[in-house]
């Protein structure tokens, strides 16, 4: 953990900064007049994983196109409606 002035930390910002963003410097503490009046931290991003694609990817048996066709009537019943 590394301690600078106001001073210092006015003149070395983009340093500082850089220092912090980078894991050079885990914190930076800015004193004024020698007391801790701050503290740099780097801003804590998302981790960039893996989508969540295919969540239900076996779940459900596999169907061929006919085979979905041939429910529409069955779900326009449903939904009080008839297919055209």
């Amino acid at each position: 953990m590394l301690t600078v002035n106001m001073l210092d930390a006015k003149t070395n910002l983009s340093k500082l900064v850089s220092d912090v963003e980078t894991g050079v410097e885990k914190e930076i503490i800015i004193a004024r007049n020698g007391r801790p009046a701050a503290r740099l931290v780097p801003i804590a991003t998302e981790k960039k994983g893996h989508k969540r694609l295919g969540l239900m990817a076996g779940k459900f048996p596999k169907m061929a196109l006919e085979d979905f066709d041939a429910l529409d009537d069955e779900v326009a019943t449903l939904f009080g409606t008839r297919p055209e």
